[in-house]
């Protein structure tokens, strides 16, 4: 993906001046005096990541070809500065931007092209960060699911919809099965919540199915798992490399059943990789930003942090759930979900060999 410019990024000149105050009462030097006092646990409860790692963040952006000193009339903001502003404003759902602009003590304007220029440095460290698992990986991950019930597997797929605003361009297209406006996000995720591949940006309205048979990783899923699979639910079609369940027309036996439950037991991590994602970056609950373009660099950034801490180790205390973005009758076959033959085939196996 590439950058565009700071000028076409969230708001027009006409809307920034609505959204500027009169008179606001602003924090002083909150970065300088107020975040360094903050505890270990703190840091992560306003900032969503640990402190080295906002740091080391904050070292690589310096170096970057995405960092410029910016002058203004609040003088230049430093890499830091940059870091735990995208990090405040990605992690917390009921920020507005004022809010942020007055928390770190910028005008809107600044706060746009901070958003920017971070947004599309994370972004650009998915290529580094979010990688199909080596070969040694491929065996550890499939010793996990095998020891879980389910032989073959080092992934999970799904999707998920990101609530946005009323885009101006074709709205109905964005409108989801829950009847708000959304972007879709596909992923692929290990047993630790690593996404591990992700496609992004389909509207709201077109069928997962599509999302999964137009992505890069659906023409590339044989080459990326050999003789191994992914798990996904009767929302995808059934191939080689893509188990599903069973579809249940009343009529399963008992191995299909059987099947059925080792797959949805050790699909739902890729659910849990959703929940947590969302979780530690509530921007995702409702995007604020007006590009598609930089919309789907924002939610490739997010992943990208998403992974760091799951590298980190980092668990989350505040803990909500995520809705189920698409419930389970409205999972019916159709043409973007048509098993085939050497999936079925597979499936079967595999069903016949868990009874042994």
């Amino acid at each position: 993906m590439s950058s565009e410019s700071e000028t076409d990024f969230l708001w027009s000149d006409e809307e920034l001046e609505m959204l500027q105050p009169q008179k606001r009462q602003r924090i002083e030097n909150y970065v300088e005096d107020v975040v360094p006092q903050y505890n270990d646990r703190e840091f992560v409860e306003h900032f969503r990541v640990r402190r080295h790692v906002a740091d080391d963040l904050c070292e690589r952006f310096r170096n970057s070809r995405f960092y410029n000193y910016q002058a203004g009339g609040n003088g230049k903001l430093l890499p830091l500065q940059h870091i735990l502003i995208f990090l405040w404003f990605a992690g917390h759902k009921a920020a507005g931007f004022r809010d942020v602009a007055d928390r770190f003590n910028i005008c809107i304007s600044s706060l746009r092209c901070v958003i920017q220029r971070v947004t599309n440095f994370i972004s650009d460290l998915g290529r580094e960060v979010i990688k199909w698992p080596s070969a040694e990986e491929r065996a550890e991950i499939e010793a996990h699911f095998r020891g879980n019930g389910l032989p073959g597997a080092i992934g999970a797929i799904d999707g998920s919809h990101i609530r946005i605003d009323r885009p101006q361009k074709d709205p109905q297209s964005y409108m989801s099965r829950k009847n708000y406006f959304s972007i879709q996000l596909q992923v692929v995720c290990d047993q630790n919540r690593r996404i591990r591949d992700l496609f992004i940006g389909y509207p709201g309205s077109v069928h997962d199915g599509r999302v999964f048979r137009t992505s890069t990783h659906y023409h590339t899923l044989e080459e990326k798992c050999g003789d191994f699979h992914i798990l996904g639910d009767s929302v995808y079609p059934c191939t080689r490399n893509l188990l599903t369940p069973f579809r249940n027309t009343g009529s399963l036996s008992r191995v299909q059943c059987e099947f059925n439950r080792a797959l949805s037991k050790n699909r739902c991590v890729v659910e849990h990789c959703f929940g947590l994602l969302k979780q530690r970056f509530r921007q995702l609950y409702h995007l604020k930003l007006r590009s598609a373009r930089e919309m789907a660099h924002f939610i490739r950034a997010c992943c990208v942090l998403h992974n760091l801490a799951v590298e980190d180790n980092l668990e989350l205390e505040d803990n909500e759930g995520e809705e189920d973005d698409a419930p389970a009758e409205e999972r019916i076959v159709g043409f973007y979900n048509r098993d085939d033959r050497s999936g079925i085939a597979k499936r079967n196996m595999i069903a016949a060999q868990l009874q042994m």
